[in-house]
């Protein structure tokens, strides 16, 4: 089949990569100048399954009122806040109810779990070296916050996810960098997970891509979709926006994360996708004569601050925040305040902040936390979408399950409740 991907990020990436290897004609249509420009650009790079959660867990709009007047906050609600972004705040607040909690984190385990592998698979097979760690730390503080962790490592023992609960001396033994002056109580080790350079792997999987015969069209802006038995797309190239052309497909896939709203819309089906932007601040390592273990090892998340801590090579890349409205190209001080805090806590002068780069991103998150994968119920349009700020654990699988679905082939794992449906959302057909 001749297929389009709308986006290319590491969700459309992957996507058009699965396709490729499917034998399709794949075209893959990116508005910015090349693979992995805006949410996959500078993530935290954690791929841990067992910490793929929703946003709408039990408790949690309690502990989002209680951190609005925190400086250090890890959930910010920021003006200004669009009339979307209020109805998105009222479906997640129902979403957080126990029993819904419990079903959609056992989805995204699954999927998190499968794309896991896979992500393993394939770079294992293509050989690809990019950035990358074993291993996964959850820094926990104090004595409160070890108790708190408890129904955690439970529901972590359920998944069947391999970890074990160390003492703060232990803790630094993985990490000997980490400051020997902060309070460590305890640390959760996942030795299964991983950190890796999400930029680094969708730009090494477009160039495999490419050699199964996937053309990619950079500062391509998609204006519209057509649905039916031959779905069509109006595009221009950004250089030349007056110069519109429209192309026709067997199938379209709307991987276009913030994008892929207006362009659905037209076609009926209007989903609750709103960003939730996040921050991080990449730097250079030190490098000083007799100190080797400056920095990080591998990756770290402070669960006091919800910050991952990463080692990319030879730098060091910080990042947290969950930000609810405002603008992406409005960088605020408070978060990125918070994301110095919590290295130089525990990592203090192991990396050159002056040369620091801070990037901010929107990630596209749906109310109850799981992606959409599959039929969009506009004939010959599909969708992957919605991964929110687990993009980068999920998109291996996610990309897997999707081509499986268009192939009409059953996927390797249970998709139950990763359709459109689940959102009761439908196609609104019309005259």
């Amino acid at each position: 089949m001749r297929v389009a991907v709308i986006g290319a990020g590491i969700v459309g990436v992957t996507t058009a990569f699965e396709l490729a290897r499917d034998r399709h004609e794949v075209t893959v249509f990116e508005r910015r100048a090349s693979v992995a420009e805006e949410t996959s650009f500078a993530n935290a790079g954690v791929v841990a399954p067992g910490y793929v959660t929703p946003w709408a867990a039990p408790g949690m709009p309690a502990k989002v009122l209680r951190h609005l007047l925190s400086p250090h906050s890890p959930v910010r609600l920021t003006w200004p806040m669009a009339a979307g972004q209020w109805r998105w705040m009222w479906r997640w607040w129902r979403a957080c109810s126990a029993p819904v909690y419990a079903t959609n984190r056992a989805r995204m385990h699954g999927l998190a779990h499968y794309s896991q592998l896979r992500l393993q698979m394939l770079s294992r097979e293509l050989a690809f070296d990019h950035e990358r760690a074993r291993g996964y730390l959850v820094l926990l503080r104090s004595a409160k916050e070890l108790a708190m962790a408890q129904s955690g490592l439970k529901l972590l023992a359920d998944l069947g996810v391999t970890h074990a609960l160390v003492d703060g001396v232990d803790a630094r033994k993985m990490e000997p960098g980490l400051n020997p002056e902060m309070g460590l109580q305890a640390a959760i080790h996942l030795p299964d997970d991983e950190v890796g350079n999400c930029r680094q792997f969708a730009q090494l999987l477009r160039t495999q891509a490419q050699s199964l015969g996937a053309v990619f069209l950079c500062q391509r802006d998609v204006l519209a979709l057509t649905a039916g038995d031959q779905p069509s797309l109006l595009h221009c190239d950004t250089d030349s926006p007056s110069a519109t052309e429209q192309s026709r497909f067997d199938a379209i896939v709307v991987c276009a994360a913030m994008g892929s709203p207006a362009l659905l819309k037209p076609l009926g089906l209007r989903l609750p996708l709103v960003p939730v932007h996040g921050y991080s601040i990449t730097a250079p390592l030190r490098q000083i004569e007799g100190c080797p273990e400056l920095g990080p090892r591998s990756a770290l998340m402070d669960e006091t601050y919800k910050v991952a801590i990463s080692r990319l090579g030879q730098r060091v890349r910080v990042a947290g925040s969950a930000e609810l409205g405002g603008r992406l190209d409005q960088h605020r001080l408070a978060p990125i305040g918070t994301l110095h805090k919590v290295l130089d806590d525990w990592f203090p002068g192991c990396a050159q902040t002056s040369q620091a780069q801070v990037w901010k991103g929107a990630r596209p998150m749906l109310p109850d936390g799981p992606p959409v994968l599959g039929a969009s119920g506009a004939p010959g349009v599909w969708l992957n979408l919605g991964h929110g700020s687990s993009g980068w654990a999920l998109a291996c699988g996610s990309a897997r399950v999707l081509a499986d679905q268009l192939a009409g082939r059953s996927p390797a794992i249970d998709v139950e409740g990763l359709d459109v449906g689940r959102l009761g959302v439908t196609v609104e057909h019309k005259r």
